[in-house]
């Protein structure tokens, strides 16, 4: 009788080893198909639109060199001012192609990053390598769109007296980032009525400076702060995305030369 049981035991219990390394597979399995799948989708952005690929040939005004970073240098005039830009979470790099060109064409140099799978959340400190690969720039802005703008904000909070100011495209700071106390640090708000998430940034301002510069466009969306598309959850523009990029160009740039409102 204690031999059949001891059976029965060693049964029951090869049984239970057996059914728990096939969770375990299950779960392996499940896993590396999430991952295979998130890398993906993070390796297929919202695509650039072909007006944002041309922006990427130099002209008589802008050399642009597209190697790790794209680099918007101005030909025509030196700087030491440098402009940082991150791009919009899931969005092709380069449909901020047309904005950092024509910011460069005003007389500042311009990099625009690509982020590991397209999420600037993978490498928000890249800002340092940047600024540190051009040693003769003497004033540094970072900013960007959506996400990429919500992660500017996260290395100027860790940075404060690296930049001197922090532009945000429809874009807000975390609710745990406050850079509100942060002395001297310039900050442009520019964001759509027709924006699907301006509720949000509406009540960001106080995580902000008091004296942060902000734009409300009248009919502007999310999309449009870039040359890519529809963007999901968005509200649709009543004006064209060619008076939305004028009127970010103009506030930005009039942000850069400090004669903002």
């Amino acid at each position: 009788m204690r031999f059949k049981n001891k059976i029965n035991n060693n049964i029951e219990k090869n049984t239970m080893e057996i059914w728990l390394k096939r969770i375990a597979l299950g779960i392996i399995i499940i896993l590396a198909l999430a991952t295979i799948g998130f890398v993906w989708w993070g390796n297929t952005p919202l695509q650039a639109m072909p007006e944002a690929i041309a922006a990427l040939e130099s002209d008589n005004d802008v050399l642009i060199i597209n190697k790790k970073w794209m680099v918007f240098s101005p030909i025509n005039t030196s700087t030491k001012t440098g402009v940082i830009i991150y791009p919009g979470g899931h969005v092709d790099p380069r449909a901020y192609a047309p904005l950092a060109k024509e910011i460069a064409a005003a007389g500042f140099l311009v990099i625009l990053s690509p982020m590991p799978l397209n999420l600037a959340v993978f490498d928000m400190n890249l800002a340092g390598e940047i600024m540190e690969a051009s040693p003769d720039i003497e004033r540094w802005l970072i900013g960007g769109h959506s996400l990429g703008g919500a992660m500017a904000a996260e290395y100027v909070a860790a940075n404060p007296y690296k930049i001197d100011g922090l532009f945000l495209w429809a874009s807000y700071s975390a609710e745990s980032t406050d850079l509100s106390h942060i002395p001297d640090l310039k900050v442009l708000s520019i964001y759509g009525t027709e924006d699907g998430g301006v509720e949000e940034i509406r009540v960001s301002g106080n995580r902000l400076p008091t004296k942060t510069v902000w734009v409300e466009m009248e009919g502007a969306n999310h999309a449009q702060f870039g040359w890519y598309g529809i963007q999901p959850g968005d509200g649709v523009a009543t004006i064209s995305r060619e008076e939305q990029q004028a009127w970010i160009l103009k506030e930005t740039i009039a942000f850069i030369e400090g004669k903002g409102k």
